[in-house]
C-alpha cells in the first residue's frame, strides 16, 4: 500500500510540474503578442472543448493531436477529414471554425447571405475522445477484476485487485445498500458505473498530458446526461406510494384542491433534484480547473510590477497550485461519492412503501 501511495504522489507532482510548465509556455507566448492579458479568455480556452488535442508550442509550431471531423452540411453533404486541415488552411471544404460570436470555437459554414450557420456536427472532439477513452478504461479495469474473482473467488486479493475491491465494497456496502433499501441489488450496477465514470474522468481531467486534461465532468452537457439518466431511473421505477405522495399528498384538502399547491411543489421537486446533481458536479469541477489556471496566471500579471513582486508571486502561485492540485484529487473522489450517494438516496425515496406495509415489516 505504501508503494501505491508513493506512485500516486510522484504522478501528482509530475502532473503539477508539467501542467504549470505547459500553461506557462502558452501564457508567455500570449504576453509577447498582447500588451494586456485577457484572464477570462485564457481560462475559457483551456477548459472548453476543441477539435484537436493541443499539447504545447515549440517555437512557432503548435504540437497537437488531430481528431476526426465529421459533419453534415445541408449545402454540401457529408464531410470527413482530420482537424489538422484547419491548421494548414483556415477553410476546409467550405467549413471553418468561428473565431467570435455565438458559435465561437465551433465548426460553421457561410450561407448564400454570408451568415454563419452550424452544420450537423458529430465530430470526435477532445471531450468525446476522452469520454470514449475513459469508458474503455473502466470496462477493462472492471472486467479484469471480475476475471480475477471468477478464476478463484475464495482467494484473498492484494495489489490493484485488492485496491479495487476496497473501492467497490465501500460504495456497495456504505452507500448503495443503506440509501436504496431492499431493492439495492437492482440498482447497484448503475450506481457503481456512475461512481467509477465520474471518479476516473475527474482524475483524468487533472492530468495535463495526453490522454488526460479534458474537462469532461466540467462540461455541463455531460453532467446533464448523467442527471437525466438518474431522473429517468428514479421516476420510472417509482412506486405507487411515491406517485401518490406527489400527486395527492397527505396534507389538508385545501392545499390540494381546487388549487393543486402541494402537487405543484412536489412536481417542481422532481425536477430540482436532478438539476442539483447536474450543477453540483459541473460547478465544482469547473471551479477547480479555473482556480489552478487563475493562480498560474498571476505569474504573468505581475511581470510589470518588478522582479521582486514577480518572484514572490511566482513562488506563491506555484505553492498554491500544488496545494489546490492535492485538494482537487480529494474533490475528484468526493464529487463521485456525492453524485452516487444522492442518486441512491433519490432512488430509495422513489421506492417508498405504503405505511401499513412498513408497520407489518416492523412487527
Amino acid at each position: 500500500m505504501r508503494r501505491l501511495y508513493k506512485i500516486l504522489l510522484i504522478l501528482v507532482l509530475i502532473t503539477l510540474f508539467s501542467g504549470n510548465k505547459s500553461f506557462a509556455n502558452e501564457a508567455v507566448k500570449d504576453t509577447a503578442q498582447k500588451e494586456e492579458l485577457n484572464v477570462r479568455e485564457f481560462i475559457l480556452e483551456h477548459v472548453s472543448d476543441s477539435y484537436g488535442w493541443h499539447i504545447t508550442k515549440i517555437g512557432e509550431h503548435e504540437l497537437s493531436i488531430p481528431l476526426p471531423v465529421i459533419v453534415y452540411s445541408q449545402l454540401s453533404g457529408w464531410h470527413v477529414f482530420m482537424s489538422s486541415a484547419f491548421h494548414e488552411s483556415h477553410t476546409k471544404e467550405g467549413l471553418f471554425i468561428a473565431e467570435e460570436g455565438k458559435y465561437k470555437g465551433k465548426i460553421v459554414e457561410a450561407d448564400k447571405q454570408g451568415n454563419e450557420i452550424r452544420p450537423f456536427d458529430i465530430s470526435i472532439t477532445k471531450n468525446t475522445f476522452s469520454l470514449l477513452f475513459s469508458s474503455i478504461l473502466i470496462i477493462l479495469i472492471i472486467m479484469g477484476v471480475a476475471r480475477s474473482y471468477k478464476k478463484n473467488p475464495l482467494q484473498s486479493r492484494d495489489g490493484f485487485v485488492g485496491f479495487m475491491e476496497m473501492f467497490i465494497m465501500n460504495i456497495y456496502d456504505d452507500v448503495i445498500k443503506p440509501c436504496v433499501g431492499k431493492d439495492y441489488k437492482r440498482y447497484a450496477p448503475y450506481l457503481l458505473t456512475v461512481f467509477f465514470f465520474v471518479f476516473i474522468n475527474n482524475v483524468l481531467g487533472l492530468i495535463p498530458l495526453f490522454p488526460g486534461g479534458a474537462n469532461v465532468t466540467g462540461n455541463i452537457a455531460i453532467t446533464f446526461v448523467l442527471a437525466l439518466i438518474t431522473f429517468l431511473i428514479v421516476n420510472i421505477s417509482g412506486s405507487k406510494e411515491y406517485w401518490k405522495e406527489i400527486l395527492w399528498p397527505d396534507v389538508p384538502l385545501w392545499l390540494k384542491a381546487p388549487i393543486p399547491l402541494m402537487p405543484v411543489i412536489e412536481i417542481v421537486g422532481i425536477i430540482t433534484k436532478p438539476f442539483a446533481l447536474m450543477i453540483r458536479l459541473f460547478a465544482n469541477i469547473m471551479a477547480g480547473h479555473s482556480i489552478v489556471l487563475g493562480l498560474t496566471f498571476l505569474i504573468f500579471i505581475t511581470v510589470k510590477m518588478g522582479p521582486a513582486m514577480n518572484t514572490t508571486m511566482t513562488v506563491l502561485s506555484f505553492l498554491f497550485s500544488v496545494f489546490i492540485g492535492f485538494v482537487e484529487i480529494l474533490v475528484a473522489y468526493i464529487q463521485a461519492y456525492i453524485f452516487t450517494m444522492l442518486s441512491a438516496v433519490f432512488i430509495g425515496l422513489a421506492r417508498v412503501e405504503p405505511h401499513h406495509k412498513k408497520e407489518e415489516l416492523n412487527h
